[in-house]
């Protein structure tokens, strides 16, 4: 679990990492981002739904599959899965050892985390109507 400065700084990297101003996404407990295409009226409900589908990891399922992202924005790479619109940010200062595997497994275990727990630390509203 991030703590609330922890939670500043990651709203902080996801509004620098989302390409597409106009996007609405929210961000739960341990920093999975889920990105909104098709915004409904209660974000965070919507949100949780699509996280409590696709965040927990189900061994040999496609839910523990993972790709990576190295960032140009920031420093750090974003761990996806079998939902192109879940995401987890992982830093340079998690992980000893920068391999594609190491950085997968920990941003798939922050998604596992969040898919479990289903906390929303920030709702960012990009819709043109709010």
């Amino acid at each position: 679990m991030i703590r609330p400065v922890e939670t500043i700084e990651m709203v902080d990297v996801w509004r620098r990492v989302i390409v597409g101003d106009e996007k609405s996404w929210v961000m739960f407990e341990n920093g999975t981002c889920v990105i909104l295409m098709e915004p409904e009226d209660d974000l965070a409900a919507q949100a949780t739904e699509i996280l409590r589908e696709y965040g927990p990891v189900e061994a040999g399922s496609p839910a523990a599959d993972f790709g990576t992202i190295d960032l140009e924005v920031d420093p750090g790479w974003v761990v996806y899965g079998h939902h192109n619109d879940v995401l987890n940010y992982v830093s340079p200062e998690e992980v000893e050892a920068p391999e594609d595997v190491v950085i997968g497994l920990l941003g798939r275990s922050k998604r596992d985390q969040d898919g479990h727990a289903l906390t929303v630390v920030h709702v960012e509203d990009k819709r043109p109507d709010r």
